[in-house]
């Protein structure tokens, strides 16, 4: 009775294995990995955002309305509590892509504001954050195209054949992934040429 039993654990394990049990565990892992990336890069970014707030404040606290754009966009990420499960959430995903759609947009804004202002320019701190920002965007940009690129894998195995079987026993689901427009806009981070002759700052603002 028990080598039966040994047997049938081992014709499970087999069965399982070559209906491609293994590889949707593998992929499903992979994409929990890959998007602990990704919020781990937004979270950088959003702790950038106070100080970068409070710095330009400090030159141009009349900028009132893009401060408050930033801080309010800043507010709608930190609302979305971004956790792995989002990935299966397709809802909440696309709510927390909005939400750092609009934060990518009120940041461009922001550094576009800071090029009338020459001695927010010139400032240490500020061209610190601005580079930190820089690269945070950068690094946004790699961890969703491992991102994407986890997922891509991971639905083409839940949707063909003989996997798709396994998936539908199992309860394995196609994960959201990152929309084309998404990826247009992570591709234009926020980046203002510091290097650039200034530009006069408006009369009322000297």
């Amino acid at each position: 009775m028990r080598n039966f039993r040994w047997f049938g654990l081992l014709a499970a394990l087999l069965l399982l294995s070559g209906c491609g049990y293994n590889t949707l565990q593998r992929n499903d892992e992979q994409i929990n990995a890959t998007w602990s990336e990704v919020l781990n890069q937004y979270q950088r970014r959003a702790d950038l955002v106070p100080n970068l707030v409070n710095t330009v404040k400090g030159f141009a606290a009349q900028e009132q309305q893009v401060l408050l754009g930033v801080t309010e966009a800043r507010a709608k990420v930190g609302a979305i509590q971004a956790t792995p499960a989002l990935v299966n959430d397709p809802a909440a995903f696309q709510r927390f892509v909005a939400a750092q759609g609009e934060l990518t947009s009120a940041l461009s804004r922001l550094l576009v504001v800071a090029e009338n202002y020459p001695q927010l320019k010139s400032d240490a701190n500020f061209r610190d954050l601005q580079a930190q920002l820089e690269g945070t965007e950068n690094r946004i940009a790699v961890a969703r195209n491992r991102y994407i690129k986890a997922v891509q894998d991971y639905n083409v195995t839940v949707r063909s054949f003989p996997t798709n079987l396994t998936a539908m026993v199992f309860g394995f689901k196609t994960k959201p992934n990152f929309a084309v427009e998404n990826e247009r806009e992570i591709a234009r981070p926020p980046k203002v040429d510091f290097g650039a002759t200034p530009s006069p700052a408006p009369a009322e603002r000297r």
